[in-house]
């Protein structure tokens, strides 16, 4: 039997040859339960592989929809029965739900609070199994347990059923699931005996605000491994019969078994979000002579691979869970959208075939929310060891731009979903340059990532940054109070300025940077003066009497009734407080207009305040908890401030207080996982605790002409990494525990490491760095060069 390690899969063979020396058995520390309280649609998939397509998991509440568009759906872990195990989990992106059942034939899933009312079970978390690539429930209504698991593109179900004469498998294809929003059209047909075929359209609702014209499909081919006895259709209306299709909003077959005791009925879905026949040539290519079996064990052993890429060994069995479990949120957190032969969904229903350049792996396309915050934690992870996903990260962007002229700020299928109305892209792809990710067109990089600081004629609404005109001529983005709700639209952008105008000026200041560096870099030298001078917009909005950001107007002056705490105002998801430290392209720039003294002595009192409330939203759950504290772990836009004292000479300020966030904010509980319900958006925070658990950081993403790492306070008293150029780093840390927190000395492959920070060229070329941690800070160690702050 071959199977291809393109789709994903592990050669079987190949798991015995890890040895148990080189590679512990991680998968034991990755918890999917973690977090699981007003958890995200796409955060809750553990029957999936790294960046799957297929990602299988349990549904308690999906087909309720999410009116917000964005908001936690799926699976609860306060909730205590399921509806189904849905195929499909991406930003904007669900489908096709599959529920084993028994007795009494009911076609709704049912609500909540009423499991009887529909064919909703109730299940005990004790007989839950949830691993990487693999998952279990036993249904209590029915007495059935079910399995799932998957390769790349195709869903595997294994149901094993009691004794009954009316068994059923319920696939309902045509009900909202999660994200996803209306669903349009769907079908559903028997094609034989024992083969199965359809598809949804959707309407999400961010498509449905930011890229009008567009639509989300899923298609799927299924295997069933049993002929059922009989069929019958549903649709909205209720039951259509005995037949073997239906259409429509609603549509969905019942196959049914009489079963005897302890019998498994075993299915194999491909998908696909280009057509059927793809769907099935996914299914031929990944899964064809494969069991369920065969693929756990496959999906378990990439998980296996990737995850054991960072090798952590130390005495704390909870650091390694919280470690492993948000290294898995990382790899798990965007999925592909293009099939085996290399097709894509293109925009409006279209397919397209992704164009390849460059050196290095062949890209896959994928589906991403915004990378709002990204290049604080996951394309930082990329770079480091997963250097094939930031690739395909940048193919998938440049080849939306070769099709529609912009890049997205979100995107679910090619359609546009502007998660932030910000756009980080170009600052994202111009840091994978910087690091030598280049298996891409890079002059068309260029031209991309310059459009997106500098142009604004015809650009999308589903591109964000409509006010890029504004920023370009003032030099910062201006105020607009109206724009609070303008004509019925909450919080608008456009050519003339804001309401988020002093969060947006501070970002684009940093992206602005970003381009500058890689026009440097390409010798674009016009284009440098003018992106740099940029750079400094945050300038025009520091206030020098009360040193903090505050909103501007067009005419110059700063908005009256300034509430440094009040958030929303000026701010996308925070407030001055958060937003004041957001100059991560210059901080000594930052330190010296703040004052060092004064910017030490503030940004400390921040941490000792809101260590109070575990760093954010306290013990309310709820993502935004935290938007009018004074700092907010569980929301991109603070992410890097603890990094900052590197560069305002005192280092050990972040030693102490990354290891503290490390500790009290992230926990190992279904509520206390990433705080108390924040935002675990795609693997962000997850990444942010990776990262920083090994002591490394940039806190300009990699942006730099010659970018740098910063040193931390490593957790582990040995890390062995796989670089992504194939070389290996260790990272070991001497005496740290809880209370040693602090670097007393560092070397570099035997050379004494005097500074906080150091080139992340001479870092990739692997080797051994060497702590010696102690309880007590050393005041001297790393302080007499800071990082280099503007280049």
């Amino acid at each position: 039997m071959k199977l291809s390690f393109s789709a994903g899969i592990l050669p079987l063979a190949l798991l015995l040859t890890i040895s148990e020396a080189s590679a512990q058995n991680v998968l034991k520390y990755v918890n999917p339960n973690i977090g699981t309280a007003h958890s995200r649609w796409f955060f809750y998939t553990p029957a999936a592989v790294p960046y799957g397509m297929a990602k299988l998991a349990p549904s308690t509440n999906g087909h309720y929809g999410n009116k917000s568009g964005w908001e936690a759906v799926g699976y609860d872990t306060r909730q205590n029965s399921i509806e189904g195990f849905v195929h499909f989990h991406e930003w904007q992106v669900g489908g096709v739900s599959f529920m084993p059942t028994t007795g009494e034939l009911r076609v709704k899933p049912g609500d909540l609070d009423k499991p009887a009312s529909g064919y909703r079970s109730r299940f005990d978390r004790k007989n839950q199994v949830a691993e990487p690539g693999y998952y279990k429930v036993l249904l209590d209504d029915y007495n059935v347990t079910a399995e799932v698991t998957a390769t790349k593109r195709v869903g595997f179900h294994r149901y094993t059923f009691p004794k009954n004469d009316q068994a059923h498998i319920i696939l309902d294809i045509g009900n909202t699931q999660g994200e996803s929003g209306e669903v349009t059209d769907a079908s559903i047909r028997m094609v034989d005996a024992t083969h199965v075929e359809g598809f949804v359209s959707t309407y999400p609702k961010y498509v449905k605000t930011y890229d009008p014209e567009g639509k989300v499909n899923m298609y799927f081919y299924g295997e069933i491994s049993k002929q059922p006895a009989s069929v019958e259709a549903f649709t909205a209306a209720g039951t259509q019969g005995k037949k073997n299709e239906a259409t429509g909003k609603g549509a969905g077959l019942v196959l049914n078994y009489q079963t005897a005791a302890q019998e498994k009925i075993e299915m194999k879905v491909g998908l696909s979000y280009t057509s059927i026949a793809n769907a099935k040539a996914n299914l031929q290519a990944e899964a064809r002579t494969l069991t369920f079996d065969q693929a756990r064990t496959a999906a378990q052993a990439t998980w296996q691979r990737e995850l054991g890429k960072l090798a952590v060994e130390g005495p704390n069995e909870q650091d390694k869970t919280k470690f492993y479990t948000g290294l898995f949120h990382a790899l798990l957190g965007r999925g592909i959208a293009s099939d085996v032969n290399g097709d894509y969904p293109r925009h409006g229903g279209k397919t397209g075939k992704l164009v390849t350049s460059g050196r290095g792996p062949k890209p896959e396309y994928i589906n991403t929310d915004a990378i709002w915050g990204g290049y604080w934690n996951i394309t930082q992870l990329w770079a480091l060891s997963y250097p094939e996903w930031y690739g395909s990260f940048v193919n998938t962007q440049l080849q939306l731009y070769r099709d529609r002229g912009w890049f997205a700020d979100g995107l679910a299928n090619s359609q546009y979903v502007s998660g932030v109305g910000t756009n980080f892209v170009g600052l994202a792809i111009a840091a994978a340059y910087q690091t030598g990710i280049r298996n891409y067109d890079v002059n068309l990089a260029y031209q991309a990532v310059r459009a997106n600081e500098l142009n604004w004629r015809n650009r999308p609404f589903g591109s964000g940054k409509m006010d890029v005109k504004a920023f370009t001529q003032y030099g910062y983005v201006p105020f607009k109070e109206e724009y609070k709700e303008y004509k019925g639209e909450w919080y608008k952008t456009d050519s003339t300025g804001a309401y988020f105008a002093n969060s947006h000026t501070l970002e684009y200041s940093y992206s602005a940077f970003a381009a500058a560096q890689m026009a440097k870099s390409l010798g674009k030298k016009d284009d440098y003066e003018r992106l740099i001078k940029l750079s400094n917009g945050w300038k025009e909005i520091l206030n020098p009497q009360n040193k903090l950001m505050q909103p501007k107007l067009a005419n110059g002056t700063f908005v009256s009734n300034f509430k440094p705490y009040e958030p929303w105002r000026g701010f996308q998801e925070g407030n001055a407080m958060q937003y004041t430290f957001y100059v991560p392209q210059n901080p000594a720039g930052l330190i010296d207009a703040m004052g060092r003294e004064k910017f030490n002595n503030r940004l400390d009192s921040i941490f000792t305040a809101s260590a109070k409330t575990d760093f954010g939203g306290g013990k309310e759950i709820d993502a935004f908890a935290g938007v009018n504290a004074i700092y907010n772990h569980g929301n991109q836009p603070c992410l890097h401030i603890s990094w900052l004292f590197n560069f305002s000479g005192k280092p050990w300020l972040t030693q102490k207080w990354t290891r503290q966030i490390c500790e009290d904010f992230y926990g190992t509980e279904p509520i206390h996982g990433y705080g108390y319900g924040q935002d675990e958006d795609q693997g962000q925070l997850g990444s942010w605790y990776v990262i920083t658990a090994l002591g490394l950081f940039d806190v300009k993403g990699f942006t730099d002409a010659r970018p740098i790492v910063e040193l931390g306070s490593p957790i582990f008293s040995k890390a062995t990494i796989e670089l992504g150029n194939q070389k290996k780093l260790i990272i070991e840390a001497k005496n740290t525990s809880k209370e040693n927190v602090y670097v007393q000395s560092a070397t570099m492959n035997g050379k004494p490491l005097n500074n906080c920070w150091l080139y992340r060229d001479e870092l990739m070329q692997g080797g051994k760095l060497v702590f010696t941690m102690g309880s007590k800070p050393n005041t001297t160690w790393g302080t007499k060069t800071p990082p280099p702050s503007a280049q």
